[in-house]
């Protein structure tokens, strides 16, 4: 569930906008996340508020909330950290639009059921089988996975995901030769493949945001692993053709293998909006991991 706070009515070319007294949660619900930005969150009579750079006000029920995630031009104080620790409501330092992941602070007293949900899953063979199943049946509804090992089935991904990749340059007239990624050389690599490293780590950012917020660990995986972030990569498969690869390709048509920052986010901001990504993530989770997520 998200609030209406992280949606985009007024402005479509925005992922997540900012707080106002009308887009509060109802006490009757506790949301994942919010998102603020440019202001300052303070304490006032042991209750939390926020003062935008407008010098408006709002009283923030930080009860009601599983994490606030602070975006530019924003400052905290000890005593309303001190306030959202006792309320359980933890904080995720993110960039524009949550578009990076910097830092987060997990309270002591979290509720961490999502989390040893997901850790006992990942600790049965049989069952985290079952779950790494269920992530490529999202992806590949058609593929007979029955009784399919996880290295048959990472197989047969290796091969759908590179058939995409020819269809794709194909479908946009663009040439390709393959994914190449090569950390700190990112000015070496063709426009394709500098699109694609740059929406990648986009959507990292906002799943990783979101799986913060919502208690789970990014670092148990169920198909990828060696990597910091197994779980993050793992969900981020999900949406990956949308939000990445296609646009990859038609920026780079449309860009004329011109490479302009500024185009593509505005064009994955656009798609991430489409497909509703951050009202997403929560039912994914829960239908992946085959149980409701709790409240942190």
């Amino acid at each position: 569930m998200k609030s209406n706070a992280l949606g985009n009515e007024g402005n479509p070319a925005r992922l997540l906008i900012k707080v106002t007294r009308d887009t509060l949660p109802q006490v009757k619900e506790k949301y994942p996340f919010l998102y603020l930005e440019k202001g300052r969150m303070e304490i006032d009579d042991s209750s939390i508020k926020w003062i935008d750079c407008d010098c408006n006000v709002v009283r923030l029920p930080v009860a009601m909330l599983n994490c606030i995630l602070l975006g530019p031009g924003t400052t905290v104080t000890h005593e309303a950290v001190k306030v959202m620790a006792a309320a359980n409501c933890g904080i995720c330092w993110v960039g524009d639009d949550s578009l990076m992941f910097y830092a987060s602070g997990q309270t002591p007293t979290s509720n961490t059921r999502n989390m040893t949900h997901q850790m006992k899953l990942a600790a049965n063979p049989t069952k985290a089988l079952e779950v790494a199943r269920r992530l490529f049946a999202y992806r590949f509804p058609d593929a007979n996975l029955e009784n399919k090992t996880l290295p048959q089935m990472m197989g047969m991904e290796g091969l759908r995901v590179r058939k995409f990749y020819e269809e794709m340059a194909v479908k946009y007239k663009v040439g390709w030769k393959g994914r190449r990624f090569e950390p700190g050389k990112f000015e070496m690599s063709d426009t394709t493949n500098k699109i694609l490293t740059a929406a990648n780590a986009a959507l990292y950012s906002i799943i990783m945001s979101a799986v913060h917020s919502m208690g789970y660990s990014p670092h148990i995986g169920f198909i990828h692993s060696g990597s910091p972030l197994p779980f993050i990569y793992d969900l981020a498969d999900l949406y990956k053709q949308h939000v990445s690869i296609d646009l990859a390709f038609a920026m780079t048509a449309e860009m004329a293998g011109y490479y302009d920052r500024h185009k593509i986010a505005a064009e994955f901001r656009k798609r991430v909006i489409e497909i509703d990504l951050l009202g997403k993530i929560g039912p994914d989770i829960e239908t992946i991991l085959g149980k409701k997520p709790c409240s942190s």
